[in-house]
């Protein structure tokens, strides 16, 4: 049931990062645009996505940070963001 939930999860991130940008992009240009946003929000610049910093500035990844942030690290990087998009 938990590997259940996890895919679940990981299938409704994909599709609110991919919500994000038009249907037609690629995925270097949807990637582009990932960390363009990214870099906006990662206001003390450590490469590293904090609740705080996603919260106003990048709101669907506030909304299922605890998803993609399964390590429970506090922070989520882009990599993840793009894996997740990826999918």
């Amino acid at each position: 049931m938990r590997n259940l939930m996890t895919y679940l999860g990981l299938i409704g991130a994909a599709t609110f990062v991919l919500a994000a940008v038009p249907a037609n992009a690629d995925d270097a240009s949807r990637n582009k645009e990932i960390q363009e946003r990214f870099a906006q929000c990662d206001v003390n610049r450590d490469g590293k996505l904090t609740l705080d910093e996603a919260k106003g500035c990048m709101p669907r990844i506030y909304d299922h940070f605890s998803m993609i942030d399964s390590q429970n690290k506090g922070y989520v990087t882009v990599a993840e963001i793009e894996a997740i998009a990826n999918r």
